[in-house]
C-alpha cells in the first residue's frame, strides 16, 4: 500500500510472481536488505517525483534477507478482529441498524441512508462485506453525491474491500474485473489515475485507522519532575 497504483500495476504486469515489493531503501527501513546475488534481478518502477532517474529498481520480498516482516492477521472471534470491525463501522457516515433477517452480513440502504448489519455471520465473512458497504456509504455521502448509483460504485467498493482483506490476510474473492473496461474505457489516463489514487487513499485511511486502534501509539513516559530541596 506504500506505492502508487501505477507502480502496483506495472509490477503486476512485469513481475506477476511478486507479492510484496520495495526499493532497496524501502527494505532497509524494514531492516531487510538485497543480497549482492539479487542486485539487478528486480524490476523497474517509477521513481518518486523530483528524482534524477525516472525509474528505480524494486525487489520482491523473496529477493531480500533480514528481519521477518510482521503482518497483522485478523482471525475470527479475536480482539483484533473485533477492534477492526468496530473501526469499519465507525467509518460509516450513516446510522447502523442490526437486522437478523438480512441475507448477507451487511448492506447499505441508499434510500433510507442506513447501514444494515446481520451479526450472525462469522467475522471472516462480515469483515469484507462490511468494508464494501461502508465504502458505499462514504461514496454516497448522505445523498450529496448526486451521481451515486450502487451499480456504478460497486467495483470501487469491492476493490477497497479486497485491498483491506489482502492487507489483513482475510479471505475474499477477487472483485468482478470483467467490468473494468466498461468503467474506464471512456476516461483519459489522468482521470483513471485520479480514481485509482482515490481508491488507494481511502483504503490507506481505513487501514491506518484499523492498525491504530489495534496497536495504539504508545504514549511517551511521564518523567516526574524532581522536587527541589527546600531544606536549609
Amino acid at each position: 500500500p506504500m506505492y502508487s497504483p501505477g507502480n502496483v500495476v506495472l509490477v503486476m504486469f512485469t513481475k506477476p510472481e511478486f507479492t510484496q515489493f520495495g526499493t532497496r531503501d524501502r527494505w532497509k527501513t524494514l531492516r531487510r536488505y538485497v543480497p549482492d546475488s539479487m542486485v539487478g534481478k528486480g524490476t523497474q518502477i517509477f521513481a518518486a517525483p523530483g528524482s534524477r532517474n525516472p525509474f528505480v529498481e524494486a525487489y520482491d520480498i523473496t529477493q531480500t534477507e533480514g528481519r521477518p516482516i510482521e503482518r497483522l492477521q485478523l482471525a475470527d472471534d479475536s480482539p483484533e478482529m473485533e477492534s477492526a470491525l468496530n473501526t469499519l463501522l465507525n467509518h460509516a457516515v450513516v446510522p447502523i441498524t442490526v437486522n437478523h433477517d438480512l441475507e448477507s452480513p451487511a448492506f447499505y440502504d441508499e434510500v433510507q441512508m442506513e447501514l444494515l448489519v446481520n451479526p450472525s455471520y462469522p467475522d471472516s465473512e462480515a469483515f469484507p462485506a462490511i468494508a464494501a458497504e461502508v465504502v458505499h456509504c462514504r461514496f454516497h455521502a448522505k445523498g450529496y453525491n448526486a451521481g451515486y448509483t450502487r451499480e456504478d460504485y460497486d467495483l470501487h467498493a469491492q476493490s477497497i474491500s479486497y485491498l483491506l482483506c489482502r492487507r489483513y490476510v482475510v479471505e475474499r474473492e477477487l472483485p468482478n474485473v470483467s467490468v473494468v473496461s466498461e468503467h474506464y474505457e471512456s476516461l483519459d489516463p489522468q482521470e483513471r489515475k485520479k480514481i485509482l489514487d482515490g481508491l488507494q487513499d481511502m483504503s490507506k485511511q481505513i487501514g491506518g485507522a484499523i492498525e491504530y486502534n489495534i496497536k495504539p501509539q504508545q504514549k511517551a513516559p511521564v518523567i516526574p519532575t524532581p522536587r527541589r530541596n527546600h531544606s536549609r
